[in-house]
């Protein structure tokens, strides 16, 4: 017994003491403390990857402008026809009946000045005075009026009429019509291009008609 107390003192004897100075070493670690598990980090969000990744092409723009395009022309064609149909064509054409003034405003000869406005020409002879519609009786175009040459002329195919609206050139079939004509209470010429006087070729005239012409 005494022997083996004896090995152990001399085995404690060999430990060497601290130095002063230095730190005591750290206890062992005891065998039933367990290592903490390193830290992990979060694996990256692989769609939000791509979503960050990725930017959109321009040929996607360019198509979704396209058919935003075409969406807001289809709808306001739609908008546009629905007006053309629900509300009254006066809102669209202008009144057929208006008046002009009274027959002494006018020199003889022909008077151009509501050819922009009505589509007229008002031309005063010595006994008359009438109303030209301005439209050729070949296709429909509005001839001019050549001061200078006496006449009307037609731009698009060129036919022609004297100063009373009868054709004698070009492909013209027959006379310009002539609009209705009254002189209203108050002395003032009234004219109604819904109602037109014509003369068709190889037919009767209708420019004598009351109404076709206002006598002086």
């Amino acid at each position: 017994m005494d022997g083996a107390n004896n090995q152990e003192l001399s085995q404690e004897s060999k430990v060497a003491p601290p130095v002063a100075g230095e730190a005591a070493a750290p206890p062992p670690p005891s065998a039933s403390a367990k290592p903490s598990p390193p830290a992990t980090r979060p694996a990256p969000n692989a769609a939000g990857a791509v979503v960050e990744s990725a930017s959109d092409p321009p040929v996607n723009k360019m198509r979704r402008r396209i058919v935003w395009a075409a969406v807001v022309g289809f709808l306001t064609t739609c908008f546009l026809m629905f007006l053309r149909f629900f509300l009254p064509r006066t809102i669209f054409e202008p009144a057929s009946t208006f008046r002009i003034g009274s027959p002494g405003d006018y020199a003889l000869g022909v008077d151009t000045k509501w050819q922009q406005q009505y589509r007229i020409w008002v031309t005063k002879t010595s006994d008359r005075l009438f109303v030209i519609y301005a439209r050729c009786t070949h296709l429909g175009c509005t001839p001019d009026w050549k001061a200078s040459e006496n006449k009307f002329k037609c731009p698009c195919h060129g036919s022609g009429y004297d100063s009373e609206g009868i054709n004698f050139e070009g492909p013209a079939p027959r006379p310009m019509d002539r609009a209705h004509v009254e002189l209203d209470p108050e002395g003032q010429i009234r004219v109604d291009i819904a109602r037109l006087y014509d003369w068709p070729k190889g037919e009767s005239s209708d420019f004598d008609q009351p109404g076709a012409y206002i006598s002086l």
